[in-house]
């Protein structure tokens, strides 16, 4: 589906167009054509192939979906996907999780064409953060593609800072008791969730390192330092992946050391008891053998001594695994 297509020159917008006249906009000098698309038919990226001479390998790309997060180069052409995670909360018959949509983007000297797939998500806000800035928009198609990718990058920090806030309400739980198993099962899912996060960066950091250093492609030439900003911001968030990653190792471990832990206290209260009730069992065997030359079966108050004998004894013993913290 179309969403716009609008032609720039020297900064300034010049019109709203028809996908037929795009071809008469991109032969004028120092004019490029900006196009959105979202969810488009094989018969539009066919169209704008015909319009833009895209190359067939990036077309199919964008026709399959699905592409991990690079930046490739077509002779003066580039072609940029990027992965758009927006978050799911999480409901009644189902967890929280997140939902990938995709962005590819081809740019080239006189043109840029989003294509937007499974994802709620639009540009409009950065078509008009654009053409709010007439002087950087005069650098062309190279930083529209910067804004598309520093809007897809700034989308990362809320998901980042919801992982967090998750991840230390778990943390709380490990320490008030909680149900382990609960714990454990939130702990993998955010981790899950924190790996489709890394999956969308990490190969977008690699890909974009390549626009503001080294050899640089043309288009990019007059935008290097918003590039190094795109570049910095994916650091910060790879090192705050990383960490999560980190925090929900460690919060494993320190849980089922919690478990463990409590599995202990259990056993030494199961101990303890068994040892009060084998000193019972003991004086029982003792004083049920069957020999004749035993005295004190015979007393007319051997019974209640051997019972007052068993209750000191039993006594005794409670009040020293009392003490000692096991019951």
């Amino acid at each position: 589906m179309l969403i716009n297509c609008v032609a720039y020159q020297h900064g300034a917008k010049l019109a709203d167009i028809d996908v037929d006249s795009i071809s008469d906009y991109i032969a004028r000098p120092d004019c490029f054509v900006w196009v959105a698309l979202s969810d488009p038919e094989p018969e539009e990226l066919a169209m704008m192939q015909s319009e833009f001479g895209l190359h067939e390998l990036a077309v199919e790309d964008a026709s399959h979906g699905h592409q991990r997060p690079k930046i490739e180069e077509y002779g003066d052409s580039l072609f940029v996907v990027m992965h758009l995670v927006e978050p799911i909360a999480a409901t009644a018959d189902s967890e929280a999780t997140f939902n990938v949509g995709e962005v590819d983007v081809f740019v080239g000297l006189n043109y840029v064409l989003s294509v937007r797939s499974r994802s709620r998500s639009g540009f409009l806000g950065v078509r008009e953060r654009c053409e709010r800035e007439p002087e950087l928009l005069r650098n062309g198609s190279g930083f529209v593609l910067y804004a598309l990718m520093d809007a897809v990058v700034d989308r990362y920090f809320p998901v980042i800072d919801a992982l967090e806030v998750e991840l230390e309400e778990v943390e709380q739980q490990i320490f008030s008791q909680g149900e382990p198993r609960a714990s454990i099962k939130r702990l993998y899912e955010l981790k899950q969730r924190a790996m489709v996060l890394k999956h969308a960066v990490a190969p977008l950091l690699e890909g974009a390192g390549k626009l503001h250093g080294g050899r640089v492609p043309q288009i990019c030439a007059g935008s290097q330092e918003y590039f190094r900003d795109v570049v910095d911001h994916l650091s910060r968030i790879n090192g705050s992946i990383e960490s999560i990653r980190d925090t929900i190792s460690t919060a494993v471990h320190v849980n089922l050391s919690m478990v463990t832990i409590s599995d202990g206290e259990v056993t030494k209260r199961l101990a303890a008891w068994a040892s009060i009730f084998a000193v019972c069992t003991a004086f029982a065997g003792i004083w049920g053998m069957n020999f004749e030359a035993m005295p004190e079966l015979k007393w007319r108050y051997g019974y209640l001594m051997a019972l007052g004998l068993i209750t000191a004894t039993c006594g005794v013993l409670y009040w020293r695994f009392r003490k000692a913290g096991w019951l």
